[in-house]
């Protein structure tokens, strides 16, 4: 925990804010082993970061007198990401490293090689993929939560989401086999598509690219899907 990211409920006012959950207290006594008058840094969910004093520090609470909060969060990656669901313990991974590289939009799809019981993962649970986002938060110094929307259908996003998308963004579809290599350092929005494990079926990809979508590959190395994720992200940005 790099950052300890304080939100809207931890503050009470006159610039001072008071933690109580057992992850950050853990943290605070076990790794950070803090004692009161250490100055920490902390961000506040949705705004700026800077340094807090720790006040007091028991087993049941961490008090905090915020001193300078004028540092903004790192700038945002200009991508929105539509990820194929996951296996859910690679999920779990995946929305955490793809939140500390700076994605603020994600889409999380349903395509043919995708296992249906995967919708029914406790991962998916609203507490659950807060607490992924606030872990990649708290890993690289940010603020920001990204949004995350499930699209349970192909077609639907095909048909529905996809074309106002593309208004938007250049799409970009990692796939084995494509022409393209995937391009570096792009400065464009982009929308940029990834396959579950086993990749996109042929009717998907052509009908992403049928819809506007630019087929590119990574390479002949076939990677899971969070180091895929990862890899492509680094690459483009």
């Amino acid at each position: 925990m790099n950052l300890i990211l304080l939100s809207p409920d931890d503050l009470t006012g006159d610039n001072r804010a008071c933690i109580s959950d057992p992850r950050r207290l853990g943290h605070l006594h076990n790794v950070h082993r803090s004692t009161p008058g250490d100055l920490l840094t902390v961000g506040i969910q949705g705004g700026a970061m800077g340094k807090a004093r720790l006040t007091e520090l028991t087993a049941e609470r961490a008090y905090f007198t915020l001193e300078t909060m004028d540092e903004p969060p790192p700038a945002p990656l200009p991508v929105h990401l539509v990820l194929a669901l996951p296996r859910p313990r690679m999920l779990a991974r995946t929305l955490e490293h793809v939140t500390a590289l700076g994605v603020k939009d994600i889409t999380l799809l349903h395509t043919k090689r995708v296992e249906k019981s995967y919708w029914q993962s406790p991962e998916l649970r609203t507490e659950k993929i807060h607490q992924h986002l606030v872990l990649g938060l708290e890993q690289a110094r940010d603020t920001q939560l990204p949004n995350v929307t499930l699209s349970k259908g192909f077609r639907p996003f095909l048909e529905e989401q996809l074309p106002s998308l593309l208004k938007q963004y250049r799409g970009l579809l990692a796939h084995p086999g494509m022409p393209h290599a995937c391009p570096r350092d792009v400065k464009y929005p982009t929308l940029l598509l990834v396959g579950p494990e086993g990749g996109f079926i042929a009717w998907e990809v052509e009908q992403l690219l049928a819809a506007g979508c630019e087929g590119m590959h990574l390479g002949p190395r076939i990677l899971r899907v969070e180091t895929a994720v990862t890899a492509l992200l680094s690459r483009l940005f």
